[in-house]
């Protein structure tokens, strides 16, 4: 039974293989890419001229339990107006990967990791997905900042963009966050552990809320589609919860903050791509 069980998988690879061929799409890194992997050495751990130090803000991020390539942490910030700043800040790929290098010229090919049932097809190689830019507990990390100042009624009155220095002090789940913010679950270790965590993940859930509530008024749909996730022994299905509604509202403002920052990332960086986009939602600070 073991052995049907491996050929299935075998055979799913092989299919993903050949439908990642028959797109134009690369399932495989070259021999080029591997070779400018191997000679990138530790990010940098000091502040850059022009680099802001944003380390000692209280940055968190929210993925799947099994995610490992955390490219997006978000922090808030109430004001004395009743008004709430909102910090994203995504991985700065650029700093590793430069324009015109192999990696570079790899990711702007395939555009995205693609993931399929037996196999995932990274964008990037994994030493810089899961680790190098990763923007993981307790390293630090050079993002791109996208900086937001929004009103009690969610509405959007400044934003700024520019490049920071960061680190993630809490690495956080969707599910347990999410039960945790609808007080179905216990408060998670990471952020008993952290103080003032529980704080910042509760002002950065009232923040996706207002942001919510404002693109409703002006006629938004709320779209779910079915996650199906392929299992050899049944399958499963859930519908998104709190927590990952509130991450993929913090990185859109009420009136286009996103699609503006998107591009200007995306210029800003100087490679033919933009930093990794989180995997599958995104986090609270995606929703802010």
């Amino acid at each position: 039974m073991n052995r049907n069980r491996r050929q299935h998988r075998d055979d799913l690879k092989a299919i993903a293989r050949q439908a990642m061929i028959d797109h134009g799409l690369l399932p495989d890194f070259s021999p080029e890419v591997l070779a400018e992997v191997g000679s990138i050495g530790k990010t940098p751990t000091e502040s850059n001229s022009g680099v802001r130090d944003l380390r000692g803000l209280l940055w968190a991020s929210i993925d799947n339990d099994d995610s490992r390539d955390l490219d997006q942490i978000s922090v808030a910030e109430p004001l004395s107006d009743g008004a709430v700043k909102i910090f994203v800040a995504v991985a700065d790929v650029d700093d590793a990967v430069k324009k015109g290098s192999a990696i570079d010229n790899h990711s702007r090919h395939n555009t995205t990791s693609v993931y399929t049932a037996a196999e995932i097809f990274s964008m990037l190689p994994e030493k810089l997905s899961t680790d190098l830019t990763s923007l993981n507990e307790g390293e630090d990390r050079l993002a791109i900042v996208i900086e937001m100042v929004i009103d009690q009624e969610g509405m959007l009155l400044r934003s700024d963009l520019y490049r920071a220095l960061v680190r993630n002090h809490a690495k956080l789940a969707y599910n347990s966050v999410a039960a945790w913010l609808e007080r179905e679950g216990s408060m998670p270790g990471r952020i008993a552990a952290v103080a003032g965590v529980d704080e910042q993940i509760r002002i950065q859930d009232r923040a996706a809320q207002r942001l919510r509530n404002v693109r409703h008024r002006h006629g938004a749909l709320s779209l779910e589609t079915i996650e199906a996730i392929p299992v050899f022994d049944g399958s499963a299905h859930r519908s998104r919860n709190r927590a990952e509604q509130s991450g993929q509202r913090t990185d859109r403002g009420p009136d286009g903050c996103g699609e503006w920052s998107d591009s200007e990332l995306s210029h800003r960086q100087g490679s033919s791509f933009a930093p990794p986009r989180p995997s599958r939602t995104g986090t609270v600070a995606a929703h802010l």
